[in-house]
């Protein structure tokens, strides 16, 4: 048990590294939210584009849609990194894999927002027409908040799985927390800073699943 604890929790080589593993885990924190605020704004995007039916860019959301949700995160991630600067096109690490992320989440929850917006009634778009109002009015008045509150356990459950891939970032060599604690590690010669970034990944993400299921229970449909 003495060897356990020297190894993973060796409180004087967490207070050396913990100014580092804090830093990178602000940077976690500012990745995780852009990535969830962008990706669910624009999967909803995604999804109202395409219930206007304009077939060319219907093949184009579907196109993007299925090539994100079918390769894995990281290769995708690799190839934007090394990829991009062929092309004239240069960013930070930071960036791209905010964009990369941002989009991985977004061709999910636009199939989840889709999902929704086609399972709502048709007697509901004829009621709300029949009353006067035009495609795009009954679309973001009548469907959407019906969409939106059928959609949030399983867009939850999505988002969080997708946010932990902030870890990812570490191969691009994001200084966010997985690769302070790895760089940490390797000086140290001990595994304690991995457990700071274990701990740090949980004062995240356990508070996040504890919200997520607030708004399920909250503003989730009940039939």
């Amino acid at each position: 048990m003495e060897r356990f604890l020297d190894q993973f929790f060796n409180l004087e080589i967490m207070a050396r590294y913990l100014p580092d593993v804090a830093a990178g885990f602000l940077v976690t924190i500012q990745l995780a939210l852009s990535v969830i605020v962008t990706g669910l704004l624009f999967g909803l995007a995604l999804a109202v584009v395409r219930a206007f039916q304009v077939r060319p860019v219907n093949w184009l959301i579907i196109l993007f849609v299925d090539l994100f949700r079918a390769l894995p995160p990281l290769v995708i991630l690799i190839i934007f990194y090394f990829g991009l600067p062929f092309i004239g096109i240069t960013m930070s690490a930071f960036v791209i894999s905010w964009i990369v992320l941002a989009s991985v989440l977004a061709a999910f929850a636009e199939e989840i927002y889709w999902a929704g917006i086609t399972s709502v009634n048709r007697g509901q778009w004829e009621a709300s027409r029949s009353t006067g109002l035009g495609f795009t009015q009954t679309l973001f008045y009548v469907v959407i908040p019906q969409a939106i509150r059928m959609t949030i356990p399983p867009l939850t459950n999505r988002t969080i799985a997708i946010t932990k891939n902030t870890a990812l970032a570490s191969v691009v060599t994001v200084e966010e927390m997985l690769t302070v604690a790895q760089t940490s590690l390797a000086y140290a010669a001990n595994t304690s800073p991995l457990t700071m970034a274990a701990i740090g990944y949980l004062l995240i993400f356990f508070p996040l699943t504890m919200a997520s299921r607030w708004v399920e229970t909250r503003y989730a449909w009940k039939r």
